[in-house]
């Protein structure tokens, strides 16, 4: 009896190992697959603050927990399911679905550019603040929800793509892990930056040195949120550029399309020759190299989109307008 009891309580510890050892690989594998999708979420984290500009600094945290809910109930109740039926059953569309989020972040990351480039965005926020709109939350929460759906379904594709030869049932669990990690991390860092000015105004009042730590605070909010939206740009021209050139590279291989390879194989082989001209300082400039070349193809794709949705339609908008009226036949 007390032999089997301690051969039961070996099995239970044996059970117990694999699956903390199980709970290890899934936080292991959720980690990777969330650094995968950095670009995507210092983007998301950068967006989210001008979501609540204008408001009531007492409704700021309300409507940022509304944000983050809708964007768990985006994750678990239509993206995740989405992900884990093509994992299973459709496991060739990962790549063209991985290519047309690039895409997209490409188009934003140049969209972004064109705006501050052309001055559109600065003369569309005058124009509402002249106007006097009041900001109506559930339109903007609403808005908000719409923009961080895209932006969650790149951010599973890409964890998908990592882990995309696990089981179904590692699969639900490391995506589950990336949904609630991102979620909290994205909202909880945007809820720390739109607090900043309160907590450096009360600071401020306060005696002693923490005074000018409260107004150094209150006077870094605006150069952080621009340092965000630079960072948010680049990340996102990087990182739909090197989803552009991976995705390329296997669909040439899958489908025997050589010409595909080519922009793949241009910067792999100027990233190899700079790691092996620059020595000890080789690696980190081989990647620098590797994301100057993927933020190119980036900055190109976006661009053209750009040119397609906005660019070509308002200069054709603005040839029609002052095309000369033919006068009516009497």
């Amino acid at each position: 009896m007390a032999g089997g009891l301690f051969a039961l309580l070996d099995d239970i510890a044996v059970l117990a190992k694999a699956a903390a050892a199980s709970v290890d690989d899934v936080a292991a594998a959720a980690g990777r697959a969330s650094v995968k999708a950095t670009g995507v979420i210092v983007d998301d984290t950068a967006v989210t603050p001008r979501y609540v500009e204008g408001l009531s600094p007492a409704r700021e945290l309300p409507i940022i927990k509304k944000i983050a809910i809708g964007s768990l109930r985006n994750k678990f109740f239509f993206i995740l399911p989405a992900a884990l039926l093509l994992s299973q059953f459709l496991p060739q569309a990962l790549t063209p679905l991985l290519m047309i989020g690039g895409t997209y972040l490409c188009f934003e990351g140049a969209e972004k550019i064109w705006e501050r480039v052309s001055g559109h965005s600065e003369h569309a926020a005058d124009q509402a603040h002249e106007e006097g709109k009041v900001a109506d939350e559930d339109e903007i929460t609403s808005g908000a929800i719409r923009t961080d759906f895209i932006l969650s379904a790149e951010i599973m594709v890409i964890s998908l793509n990592e882990v995309a030869d696990e089981g179904f049932v590692a699969r639900l669990a490391i995506l589950a892990v990336v949904a609630v990690l991102i979620t909290t991390l994205v909202y909880g860092v945007v809820a720390a930056i739109v607090k900043m000015d309160d907590v450096g105004l009360h600071l401020s009042e306060q005696p002693g040195v923490r005074a000018p730590i409260g107004r150094g605070l209150v006077a870094a909010m605006p150069k952080l949120l621009s340092t965000l939206s630079v960072v948010g740009i680049a990340a996102m021209t990087w990182v739909g550029g090197h989803i552009l050139l991976v995705g390329l590279d296997d669909l040439s291989k899958e489908y025997g399309w050589s010409a595909l390879h080519q922009p793949y194989s241009w910067v792999h082989h100027v990233e190899e020759w700079v790691h092996d001209a620059t020595g000890p300082l080789g690696g980190i400039l081989g990647w620098v190299t590797n994301t100057v070349g993927s933020a190119i193809l980036g900055l190109i794709v976006g661009a053209v989109v750009v040119a397609i949705l906005h660019v070509i339609p308002r200069k054709s908008a603005h040839v029609e307008s002052k095309a000369p009226v033919a006068e009516e036949s009497h």
